[in-house]
Order: structure tokens, then sequence, then C-alpha cells
């Protein structure tokens, strides 16, 4: 089954991709929750419309992610979390935490774009994390865990 996506769905695709999917998620989860409609004849017509009148929009909001992108490639983001002597931490730092630590450095970046290498940080040390700022333009932040 063919939709096309109304929201991002994370791990399937972006607003306004064409995305095939088997035919029961398609219709008994993605359409009901308002993620994506059937790609029709006529709604892949309207959406391909859609598209060609949105692509200039589009350059200007990639323009503004790579300058965006270009001023984070320089930060340094420094966490304090509560460790044990042996350097393990309590708890896990996630990435409200980076969002959080983005936000003190100027940049509002929602939390759901930035993802981290593995699930769980658990110990001190530098790590780095991914920041999707644009469907194309992705930007690594390096940041480091410390005793607080």
């Amino acid at each position: 089954m063919e939709i096309i996506l109304i929201q991002d769905v994370n791990k399937l695709g972006q607003k306004d991709d064409l995305v095939k999917v088997k035919a029961g998620y398609g219709r008994n989860f993605l359409i009901p929750r308002g993620y994506a409609i059937a790609a029709t004849p006529s709604a892949k017509k309207m959406h391909s419309e859609n598209l060609r009148q949105r692509a200039h929009k589009e350059e200007k909001i990639k323009a503004e992610a790579q300058d965006l992108a270009a001023k984070m490639t320089d930060i340094k983001l420094v966490i304090g979390a509560k460790t044990s002597s042996s350097g393990k931490i309590f708890g896990s730092v996630n990435t409200i935490q980076i969002a959080e630590a983005l936000k003190e450095k100027g940049f509002d970046i929602d939390r759901k774009s930035i993802s981290l290498p593995e699930d769980q940080i658990k110990e001190i040390g530098k790590y780095k994390a991914t920041v999707k700022l644009h469907r194309e333009v992705k930007v690594d932040v390096e940041f480091e865990i410390i005793t607080e």
C-alpha cells in the first residue's frame, strides 16, 4: 500500500514522503491517527503540485538550517551529572539534558531531533550527538559528561 505522510513518522519517513507500507499498518494505524493519507491517483497529483509550489520555500528553510549547522559545529557542551566514585552516572544522560544545554548556548532545538549513538549514556566521558536540523542537514555536536 502506498501512502503520503502528512507529518514526520520516526523510522518511516518525513512529511510529504511517498512511502510503501503494509496494508494493515497503513489502514489501521497511520491513516486513522492522521499521520498519512492513502496515495490515490488524485492525492498523488495534488501532492506533486503542492511539492512544486513549496520547493522555493524549502530551499530557504534548508539554507537557514545549513547556517545554523555551521554555527553549531564548533560547540562543545558540558553536562554535569551525579556520579559514583568509579565514574558511573546515577541514572543516565538523555536528549532532554542535551537540548537544555543547547538552549543555554542560544540554540532552541527540539529534543526529538537529537539522537544519541547509544540509547542511554551511563558513564562520564566525551560523546557525540547528532542533531537533525532539516531533512538533509545533520550536524554532530560534541558533549562531555562531567561529575557534578
